[in-house]
């Protein structure tokens, strides 16, 4: 009964959100719905199967209980524990998995196409996922190393000449990239295979002439990649390789804001292999509270763009109007001298 309610009752406001018409009590052991009859039995169909999941041993969390809900309003005899899939890793006693379709949905095209790219806003476990899939595959025995990438762009700030080595000056734009593995990888293993070679955190620059074998390879943030950088990187794909490109293209860094990601999605598009997943707002397991911002922030860059499309055509409808005909300067013609 702990775990179902979670920290702070948590996963119990999720579910009373998800069913506003269901009245929840606890007491001990016991959960009581009470309502209208199809709303309780859909509210009762979402508690077994979360039960489901937490005797296979899941750390719920908000996020799927709300990714739940939908699986089962738009199939109720469906089930999102099947669904969803078994756990990609296990480390530390803690799971990592899909937590919803559309991260199952990507982690299933990692498994079937050799280059994928994972495109949707923050928190939705784009990199999280592609990294664990590269350790699962490393472990396999499936590739032989692990590259991970990233540009080397400042957001928005600049931060001028920092102090230290080489090395010292590219950490801080992989330290997420580190923290990551840190999570899926035993602290004493990690240092060994980043010694080793055989995990490699590097700048995107560094993949120049290079030919990536029996690697799995995850450049991340490549919405802040050049159409250059894009395919130069993606021509590095050697045999036996497997690549993972994520990014967000509504958070692009660059100067002058041409992004290679945004133009793959073009000219990639139709090429087989090669797999485009979208993640949305509905993907999103961070707080809930960042959905919400994904979607305002959504609204806000489409009601721009309207609007600028309109400045742009009211612009045209003037700059045409003198030609016209039955145009001001034909309705006003000059008058000639006399």
């Amino acid at each position: 009964m702990v775990r179902l309610l979670g920290a702070q009752d948590r996963l119990l406001g999720a579910i009373e959100k998800e069913h506003p018409l269901v009245s929840v009590h606890v007491r001990g052991n016991e959960m009581t719905l009470s309502g209208e009859t199809t709303q309780v039995a859909a509210a009762r169909r979402l508690i077994e199967e979360l039960l489901v999941m937490i005797r296979e041993g899941r750390d719920l969390a908000p996020a799927e209980v709300v990714s739940s809900a939908r699986m089962l309003g738009e199939d109720s005899t469906s089930s999102p524990s099947v669904r969803l899939g078994p756990p990609i890793l296990t480390s530390r006693g803690k799971s990592i998995r899909a937590k919803t379709v559309g991260q199952k949905e990507y982690v299933d095209a990692i498994d079937t196409d050799t280059i994928v790219f994972g495109i949707g806003p923050a928190g939705t476990g784009k990199t999280y996922l592609a990294m664990a899939k590269a350790v699962q595959a490393l472990q396999r025995k499936e590739v032989e190393r692990i590259i991970l990438t990233r540009p080397a762009v400042e957001a928005g700030e600049r931060l001028g000449f920092l102090p230290g080595t080489l090395t010292d000056k590219i950490d801080p734009y992989l330290r997420p990239l580190y923290d990551a593995l840190g999570e899926m990888m035993e602290p004493e293993l990690l240092p060994k295979l980043l010694a080793a070679g055989t995990i490699e955190v590097a700048p995107l620059a560094y993949m120049r002439g290079r030919t990536l074998n029996n690697s799995f390879v995850v450049l991340d943030e490549a919405q802040n990649t050049t159409p250059e950088q894009m395919k130069m990187f993606l021509t590095r794909l050697g045999f036996g390789s497997k690549m993972v490109v994520t990014g967000d293209v509504t958070q692009i860094d660059l100067p002058a804001g041409s992004s290679g990601l945004r133009l793959v999605t073009r000219v990639l598009d139709t090429v087989d292999d090669i797999r485009f997943v979208r993640l949305t707002s509905a993907d999103v397991v961070r707080h809930s509270l960042v959905g919400r911002i994904v979607d305002a922030w959504t609204e806000y860059d489409a009601l721009r763009q309207a609007q600028r499309i309109e400045s742009e055509q009211a612009h045209e409808f003037v700059k045409r109007g003198p030609e016209r005909p039955g145009g001001i300067r034909d309705r006003f013609p000059k008058r000639r001298p006399s």
